[in-house]
């Protein structure tokens, strides 16, 4: 097979003929972007932007087709058709890496804080919301095969759940994390209800008009939810002690009862510590569910509806565990992001914030708990710290998905399964 591969010689016409075809495509995505400049009710035409970057993507597309048609590129090919084809399963005595890389993390992200500023520090705290956001979209649509549109809704409920409760029950950030979950999970019930028997592009469409149902609510009920001005949120607190320089209502402040100098980022620390517990809290509970009957449950609701059903499983029951504790988490998620803020409005919760959950899912590996934490912070991180190319972040996202799709269409990291040895004298 090696050697039929080593001697196979290289079409240079058909490298010509991929970049020509790349080319072309290249005019057709970055023509009207790049080449059309609005200066005021005019335009002016950029002919040299438009031909530089053709010339770059087609000299790219050209030395990419050679070097697919030598040894190592055609290896490099099979490798990912490989890679990309059904569920890995591991040997019996298999040891994962991540009983190394886990406390390495952890590590990290203890010694993290002290030498991070408050933009990065900012920055982290992002990712791991919408870590907890990818987990929980995970579980519906990853595990179970439920595309949900309106995910960003059980979002926006738990942000709003911390600032509605603050604003006319008096409750705080400890108060409202636990009731956040239940909830969200509450209204993933109601949601899940009259969409049991809603497969495919339908479940989407009545899962986005859900979410657009809750925005616009939001939006709209001035009187109760502040409408386009939002609400305020307060600052989470220790045990009382508040985190800010003075105290609001005779409260003591946290450095003056500990006698300790003032840290302007102290409120920011003491999230991410909360936020990365509650983060491995849900990596450990998704772990140990996705090995539990429920867990199996769910992807044999995903591979197959009709086959879930004709083994007794019960499809509503298990429609509605993944829709709930999806839901959760994502309300989980909304608390933190609502104290992180400061302040909710109905413009941080529109569709666009599905739409990059659930792209956090497709990269990361639909099922794969690793792929969806590292895609979440690829997808939120990376953009922060690429401010410079902010005009072309959506280009690049979208560049992005296609190639990912074409190289990788189970995502970053397939699912694994571990396998096992069958006990002596039991059929296998």
């Amino acid at each position: 097979m090696s050697s039929a591969i080593a001697s196979k010689s290289i079409d240079i016409k058909k490298g010509l003929l991929d970049a020509v075809l790349a080319g072309l495509l290249a005019l057709i995505v970055f023509g009207p972007i790049v080449g059309v400049v609005l200066d005021g009710y005019s335009f002016n035409l950029e002919f040299k932007r438009v031909g530089a970057m053709i010339g770059v993507v087609m000299l790219g597309r050209f030395a990419l087709s050679l070097y697919l048609q030598t040894a190592r590129g055609e290896l490099l090919i099979q490798r990912f058709e490989s890679a990309s084809s059904g569920v890995h399963v591991r040997a019996p005595d298999y040891k994962t890496r991540l009983r190394w890389i886990i406390p390495l993390i952890m590590l990290a992200a203890v010694i993290f804080p002290l030498f991070a500023g408050k933009y990065l520090l900012t920055v982290v705290i992002l990712g791991l919301i919408y870590v907890l956001l990818g987990l929980g979209l995970n579980i519906v649509v990853g595990l179970a095969g439920l595309l949900d549109l309106g995910y960003v809704a059980f979002y926006a409920i738990g942000a709003y759940g911390l600032a509605l409760g603050y604003e006319y029950l008096g409750l705080g950030f400890w108060s409202v994390l636990p009731l956040s979950p239940l909830i969200a999970a509450m209204a993933g019930a109601l949601l899940g209800f009259p969409v049991l028997r809603m497969h495919g592009d339908y479940l989407a469409i009545v899962t986005l008009g859900f979410g657009e149902i809750i925005r616009l609510i939001l939006n709209n009920w001035l009187d109760f939810t502040g409408g386009p001005n939002g609400m305020s949120v307060p600052s989470p607190t220790f045990f009382g002690l508040e985190l800010g320089r003075r105290a609001k209502e005779g409260g003591v402040p946290f450095h003056e009862f500990f006698g300790i100098a003032y840290n302007p980022n102290l409120k920011f620390l003491f999230i991410y510590v909360v936020l990365f517990l509650v983060v491995m809290l849900v990596l450990y509970v998704k772990h140990r569910l996705t090995r539990m009957p429920v867990g199996r449950a769910w992807e044999a609701l995903r591979e197959d509806e009709i086959a879930c059903r004709a083994m007794g499983l019960n499809h509503v029951l298990v429609k509605l565990s993944a829709f709930m504790l999806g839901a959760s988490t994502a309300g989980l998620a909304g608390v933190f992001f609502a104290s992180y803020q400061g302040f909710v409005n109905p413009s941080s919760f529109t569709f666009f914030e599905s739409a990059l959950i659930l792209a956090i899912v497709v990269l990361g590996g639909m099922g794969s708990t690793v792929g969806v934490v590292i895609a979440a912070f690829v997808l939120t991180v990376a953009p922060e710290l690429l401010r410079a190319f902010a005009d072309y972040r959506v280009l690049l996202f979208g560049i992005l998905m296609v190639l990912m799709m074409i190289w990788r269409p189970r995502g970053l990291i397939r699912i694994s399964r571990s396998g096992f040895t069958p006990r002596k004298g039991v059929a296998p």
